[in-house]
């Protein structure tokens, strides 16, 4: 009986020996664009690579590999610290709510898997098979994440002034839109993400009660975050109300 000949693996993209820290020549290549473009400079490129491994190319890269989830949690921290900081520095005669409603739409999960999309980590990613399928690549959870993880990642390699340099070289320009009223967003987006962020859940609005004849009514509602209840704020509406609710938490809560 002949013998069938045995077909090729097809690598995959972000093979590195699984985890080994042997870049392809492929992979070498991609990261250098994204240097490149960034004008940024990484001495140990292994790192760089590590900031684009979601846990699910790891879950089936084997031994060795590691996820970014660790240097997301350090570029948070390099992240929330630089954005405070010229904020602070900045905006010396406005009130701290200002300053905490432009950090938590800059630092958000949509500006920040905005500013991945522009600046090619999408292109970096590496993902697991059922996550790529699944579309995987376009997550903003995902694309926000891998942008702390690339902060964190420069913060280590190149030090604190490289990575402030980088960090407000992409996000200067978030506050300024912000700043000028560009860009728009509600305080139940801002408490949610922000929940979230911290909290690993969302707000739980509560319509309190309805008063006032049918022509002329006002709505009551209370939001809890984290066990904590700040309301009841009024409306012409529920929305209107809810509305009130979550900039009187987000502003108590941000202090």
């Amino acid at each position: 009986m002949a013998l069938m000949a045995k077909r090729p693996e097809k690598k995959h993209p972000c093979n590195n020996s699984l985890g080994r820290q042997l870049l392809s020549s492929e992979r070498m290549e991609k990261l250098a664009r994204f240097q490149e473009g960034l004008g940024i400079h990484f001495t140990n490129m292994n790192l760089l690579d590590q900031a684009f491994h979601h846990r699910s190319y790891v879950n089936e890269a084997g031994p060795g590999a590691q996820n970014n989830e660790r240097l997301e949690f350090l570029g948070d921290s390099v992240l929330g610290m630089v954005t405070a900081t010229f904020l602070y520095q900045t905006m010396q005669n406005h009130p701290e709510g200002d300053l905490a409603k432009i950090k938590s739409v800059v630092v958000s999960e949509m500006t920040l898997s905005a500013i991945a999309v522009r600046i090619g980590i999408d292109k970096c990613l590496c993902l697991g098979k059922g996550e790529e399928h699944s579309g995987g690549r376009s997550k903003k959870a995902i694309l926000a994440d891998a942008v702390e993880a690339v902060f964190g990642a420069y913060y280590l390699d190149s030090g604190f002034e490289a990575a402030e340099k980088l960090v407000l070289e992409l996000l200067v320009p978030e506050i300024e839109k912000v700043w000028e009223d560009r860009y728009t967003k509600d305080y139940k987006t801002i408490l949610q993400e922000w929940d979230q962020k911290q909290f690993k859940e969302t707000p739980k609005y509560e319509l309190v009660k309805i008063t006032g004849p049918d022509h002329d009514r006002i709505f009551w509602v209370s939001v809890v975050v984290n066990g904590r209840t700040f309301g009841p704020e009024t409306g012409k509406n529920k929305r209107e109300a809810e509305q009130k609710a979550a900039k009187h938490a987000f502003e108590e809560l941000s202090k």
